[in-house]
């Protein structure tokens, strides 16, 4: 029928003009072992040795935000691209997938959906170039933050759903690193390094792989009639606690504890 095919298991063997090939007895000749997808058209027999292979099934419909994961079994050349054995790669839909014996369909894969405020954590399984232009290492870990449905790369893997921290003038987010390395702020950033991020900085934040989010911090606020001692208060010209020094803070005003104050 329209749309559908069927598998042939040791298929006969047609010439260039497609007619049948016959040994010096008129046996019809066919290809131990192998395979031969046929579709629509006229109705065919099976001739001796020929064998249909599970039965006559409808073509796959591959929906939007999906794709098939492909695996050659066999080198191949598909739409002029030659293929390796072993090699992977996607078939993304809307479509419709025409099966071939030298490639097997592995798995469906389903498009994430990363809605506002929201970032995906992505690892690469082998050296790739992602969805931003960046090139990947294998075994590397970074942040999708574009919002909308997104299908990873055949050589990626969705690791988690991450959501972001809203910020407000009560509340700012303490956060580590765990390397060195340059954050979404354009501030180069030392393994180890504290800081705070606050709402004068972004309304919300979603932690990078490189970062650790050692907690949420709380504003401290001083009425006209009081004050507080900090203790290691930060330098403001190098941004590190001065350790064994005090600092005098009066009301009225609010202000957040930075890492290493007390």
């Amino acid at each position: 029928p329209p749309r559908h095919y069927a598998i042939i298991e040791n298929p006969i063997v047609r010439d260039d003009k497609g007619e049948l090939c016959v040994d010096r007895l008129g046996q019809v000749k066919i290809r131990h072992g192998d395979s031969e997808v046929r579709r629509e058209g006229d109705p065919f027999p099976l001739y001796p040795g020929e064998t249909l292979y599970g039965k006559v099934s409808p073509l796959q419909v591959v929906a939007v935000n999906t794709a098939l994961r492909l695996l050659a079994k066999r080198d191949c050349t598909i739409d002029g691209e030659k293929r390796s054995a072993g090699e992977e790669w996607l078939f993304k839909g809307p479509g419709t997938y025409v099966p071939r014996v030298e490639v097997q369909v592995s798995e469906i894969v389903k498009a994430s959906i990363v809605a506002p405020l929201q970032a995906l954590k992505l690892r690469a399984l082998k050296q790739l170039v992602d969805a931003t232009g960046a090139t990947r290492q294998a075994g590397e870990e970074y942040l999708y933050r574009q919002a909308g449905a997104y299908l990873p790369h055949v050589d990626e893997v969705v690791e988690e759903t991450l959501t972001a921290t809203v910020l407000t003038e009560k509340k700012a987010l303490h956060l580590r690193a765990k390397q060195s390395f340059t954050d979404v702020f354009d501030v180069k950033r030392n393994a180890g390094e504290e800081w705070l991020v606050r709402l004068s900085d972004t309304e919300s934040h979603i932690p990078d792989v490189q970062e650790i989010v050692v907690g949420e911090v709380n504003v401290t606020v001083l009425s006209s009639r009081q004050y507080c001692v900090i203790l290691d208060p930060v330098d403001e010209k190098t941004g590190k606690p001065r350790l064994g020094y005090r600092q005098l803070v009066k009301g009225e005003i609010s202000f957040f504890l930075r890492p290493g104050e007390r």
